[in-house]
């Protein structure tokens, strides 16, 4: 274990930080009062360590991303062994690499349906854009040049490059630097009725199948969806939801994206999130826990029929990305992989989804400020509500969320609060694949007692 650093490495390292270090997704001028609220030194399986020596639980993965936890020796070996024979190549001008290969074949070989072949990228925004241009490329090759838009739902998040930052439903990531694609429209989500067709619905105005009759899907390249929405809240899809989408999609000719940036790699109890509700995507974005955020690695998957169109283009492919292909980063997604499958960890999510269910069950019959608990392997949240039996949310002052992250986090536990919305008081929990019953029971206990104690704030 690596020796904490003294208080005097700790302050000079917290100046430098302000000095220097622009930090995304952060407030700036609070950052520059304040500083770092915590930095990293070490982590071994679901724990991490700062430099002052305090550990703590990584109830959130990090950003979603650390599959197998921290510290993993195999995956640090694979990351050694591959830099020290060649560590970085070019996959431009028709140039590959046998670990670029071997990935696309084996993410190919355990992707559902008909999904065919990958586009390398760096991480889930660019897997976004690029599964956009795709879209867009495909139906110019088709001659069908007016299919440009993309419709993505409320709530949702796809990155924060310029296509994929307009495409996530989420304010803010609109408002910084005011860039959007004009192309990329927001429709009401996971409204399942509107989107079989039932046009006295009150929620159907701006609903998907809305949006496509009053554009026209001759001008619809693709509609992007998560199964689960991650950073919006952990809006789960709504049963029978997904395949009213697929279904439109596939009336309309219009193409379904799963981001899966965020549920694919046995997140939520299966390889990827459209696998629990039975539904193939025309392409597939991916990141994340393809390495389990050892390496930055991401790509795009499309079906047979894009695959075999995009191969007869006679011409440059005019896109791409220095590190697409990465051979390092495709080398620790190879044994990422490998160690996923060895050892289980996708029906570890599954079982260990039940454990959480029995913990959330035991917060909702002592909290009675719980509500709407939800899990889908180990992606998982809950709502706090001034009263659940009549979903009333708090007043907007009253920050429930955000009490009880902090309150975890005074007690060594990491999650992530989502109350960008108004109303909305959203604690997510998405721990790494490796956790046992125990540690999940930790976790639970010290929920309990944010609980207990935002209570008495009341």
């Amino acid at each position: 274990m690596a020796n904490p650093q003294t208080l005097s490495q700790i302050q000079e390292l917290i100046e430098i930080d302000k000095k220097y270090y622009l930090h995304p997704t952060t407030v700036p001028k609070q950052f520059l009062e304040k500083g770092p609220k915590i930095i990293f030194q070490e982590g071994k399986g679901i724990r991490v360590t700062d430099v002052k020596g305090d550990t703590y639980i990584d109830g959130v993965s990090m950003l979603w991303n650390v599959n197998l936890g921290h510290g993993n020796q195999e995956l640090a070996q694979a990351a050694y062994n591959q830099m020290s024979t060649i560590a970085y190549s070019s996959s431009f001008y028709s140039y590959s690499n046998p670990n670029a290969v071997r990935l696309a074949e084996k993410v190919v070989s355990i992707a559902p349906g008909d999904l065919s072949a990958i586009f390398y990228t760096s991480g889930g925004s660019e897997s976004n854009d690029t599964a956009f241009k795709l879209a867009r490329f495909y139906w110019n090759l088709k001659g069908r040049p007016t299919k440009k838009k993309i419709i993505s739902i409320t709530r949702s998040y796809h990155g924060a490059t310029v296509s994929a930052g307009t495409a996530t439903g989420i304010d803010a990531f609109h408002s910084f630097a005011g860039s959007k694609d004009s192309d990329i429209l927001h429709a009401r989500g996971h409204v399942t009725n509107c989107e079989l067709g039932d046009k006295t619905d009150p929620n159907y105005e701006g609903c998907i199948r809305d949006t496509i009759e009053k554009v026209g899907a001759e001008n619809i390249a693709a509609v992007i969806l998560e199964p689960v929405q991650g950073a919006g809240g952990v809006h789960v899809s709504p049963d029978g939801y997904l395949k009213a989408v697929r279904d439109l999609c596939t009336a309309n000719d219009v193409l379904l994206i799963a981001d899966e940036v965020i549920c694919g790699f046995g997140r939520t109890g299966k390889w990827f999130g459209v696998e629990n509700w039975d539904v193939v995507p025309d392409i597939m974005s991916v990141a994340k826990g393809i390495t389990s955020g050892y390496a930055q690695l991401g790509g795009v998957l499309v079906n047979k029929e894009i695959r075999d169109t995009v191969v007869e283009y006679d011409q440059i492919l005019g896109h791409g990305f220095t590190y697409s292909g990465h051979p390092t980063a495709c080398a620790v997604a190879l044994k990422n992989l490998e160690i996923i499958e060895r050892d289980h960890l996708v029906e570890n999510a599954k079982n260990m989804e039940q454990v959480l269910k029995k913990g959330f069950d035991y917060l909702s019959d002592k909290h009675k400020h719980f509500a709407k608990p939800r899990a889908v392997g180990l992606l998982a949240g809950f709502d706090l509500q001034a009263d659940p039996d009549t979903d009333t949310a708090f007043e907007q002052s009253i920050r429930a969320a955000a009490f009880v992250v902090e309150h975890c986090f005074t007690n060594k536990l990491i999650l992530r609060a989502a109350d960008f919305e108004e109303g909305k008081n959203i604690v997510a929990i998405a721990p790494p694949l490796i956790i046992n019953k125990e540690e999940v029971e930790e976790i639970i206990s010290i929920v309990d007692d944010a609980l207990t104690a935002f209570e008495k704030t009341l």
